[in-house]
């Protein structure tokens, strides 16, 4: 019956819109997890079904030993749609089994009452978005080669392809984030060896850009920090890309994540990471441990309004206008603010890069606009990186009138879910300069990152004499 117990808790915390299905169910006991998963999973597919049933059949208000509408949803569930609940004889099941004439009876005369000639019928449908998002697997380099990869795809039967040709076993190589391959949407990795062994690691294309824009050092006395690392895809992609030399300090404050965190990143071979079981806010920029650090990766809590294939379809949809929650919204992007400012003040730190997986301009724009006209970013003399450092050629950039000068929106990307075959995202990135970086020649300027100059156009990330006036806009 715990197990029971465990699902029940799982849909408290969707409820309590605590995280996203996938990272609430990443939390579960590694013991029951799939089992747990999979029927969290169904019984959201199946919960406006379920819950007129069980308000109909007065489940419980006459039976007190089920004591939450979400426990009497999972055991409903499992009685009606799989093969009878799965737990030995007690009071919780045998509350159930008293109505099970009156459950069967209220479940047909639904199927009726909607036309189902299946259950399958009574499910929520899919969003449709996700069918235009493919699967994507990014090689882990510590670990394999892309060369190596490919021949292990090919030897499994899939066919190297072209991008408008991902169906059925074909695949391809992005064109924009190193060792990452499209396959068709479907496709599943979960029980290869390769992903098993840690060699590939299952992780959406926008969610990689973080770490791409960021270009963390490669060097023995490199220093980095992930603010808010667990899972690990993030923390491996960067460990990755230092190639698993210096420090890369991961930082997560829940318990359980962090177990999860340690797990992958032992499972990707990440050997250059410090995991710490802290909160990132209360870790002094002053601390001598993190002296050395240059590069930092943002990527808070968020809405997650922008997530379309992670089952979240099937929680309470945000995206009508008058559905926003603006007062949770702005608690959001008053968390994401802190953490920003925060890490201004690491005194050796040149780079930020920050991130959501959420569409409102409220997390994404108005966030990075109220960060740039901090205290902390006055004294550090932070900006907006240049295009030209930040994904240049991919083609989704910010929304100019959500920013205080419209020509600061090419600096940041967006990625809109299903239109741009990835989940809904947003990056910017923050660099540090000073008059001794910014030399003016020849109406251009060079911005030192603290790794490499750049080009930049003179006017790039400066706050116009003019503000236009700009009507804000709640997502985009």
């Amino acid at each position: 019956m715990n197990f029971y117990f465990q699902a029940a808790k799982a849909l408290e915390r969707l409820d309590a819109k605590q995280g996203s299905i996938k990272s609430i169910l990443a939390t579960l006991p590694e013991k029951d997890r799939k089992r747990t998963a999979a029927l969290v999973i169904e019984t959201l597919k199946y919960k406006p079904v379920l819950s007129d049933i069980i308000f109909a059949s007065k489940l419980l208000k006459e039976e007190k030993k089920i004591t939450s509408m979400n426990l009497a949803l999972v055991l409903v569930h499992d009685f009606l749609l799989s093969n009878g609940i799965e737990a030995g004889d007690g009071p919780v099941k045998t509350a159930v089994l008293r109505h099970k004439t009156r459950l069967r009876s209220e479940f047909q005369r639904l199927k009726i009452k909607r036309g189902a000639k299946s259950n399958q019928e009574l499910a929520q449908p899919e969003d449709p978005r996700v069918a235009k998002i493919p699967r994507y697997v990014r090689v882990n380099s510590l670990l394999w080669t892309a060369e190596e990869a490919t021949q292990s795809f090919i030897s499994r039967g899939f066919t190297p392809t072209s991008p408008e040709a991902i169906t059925g076993q074909g695949f391809v190589k992005d064109h924009h984030v190193p060792d990452l391959f499209l396959f068709a949407p479907q496709t599943q990795f979960h029980e290869s060896a390769a992903y098993k062994a840690g060699k590939l690691i299952l992780q959406d294309k926008a969610s990689c850009f973080p770490a791409i824009v960021l270009s963390p050092p490669v060097s023995e006395n490199g220093a980095v920090i992930d603010a808010t690392a667990a899972p690990g895809n993030k923390t491996s992609h960067l460990s990755a890309l230092m190639r698993n030399t210096g420090k890369l300090f991961a930082f997560e404050r829940d318990q359980k994540r962090f177990s999860t965190l340690q797990y992958m990143l032992k499972k990707a071979g990440c050997r250059n990471v410090e995991t710490i079981n802290t909160d990132f806010l209360n870790v002094s920029p002053e601390d001598e441990k993190y002296a050395a650090v240059t590069h930092i990766l943002l990527d808070p809590s968020c809405s997650g309004s922008g997530i379309v294939n992670r089952l979240d379809y099937l929680l309470e949809p945000e995206n009508d206008n008058d559905s926003v929650d603006t007062e949770r919204l702005n608690k959001l992007a008053s968390f994401q603010l802190s953490m920003i400012k925060h890490a201004m003040k690491f005194p050796g730190v040149v780079k930020i890069v920050y991130s959501t997986c959420s569409i409102h301009a409220a997390e994404n724009e108005r966030v990075v606009c109220q960060a740039l006209k901090s205290e902390e970013a006055q004294a550090a003399h932070y900006t907006l990186a240049p295009k030209e450092i930040v994904l240049p050629d991919w083609p989704r950039r910010g929304i100019p009138e959500e920013m205080d000068n419209f020509e600061q929106a090419p600096s940041v990307i967006r990625c809109r879910p299903g239109d741009d075959a990835t989940n809904g995202f947003f990056v910017a990135c923050f660099i540090k300069t000073s008059q001794q970086d910014v030399q003016v020649t020849s109406g251009k300027r060079k911005v030192d990152t603290g790794t490499e100059e750049h080009d930049a156009p003179e006017k790039h990330g400066t706050i116009a004499k003019h503000k236009r006036k700009k009507k804000r806009q709640r997502t985009s």
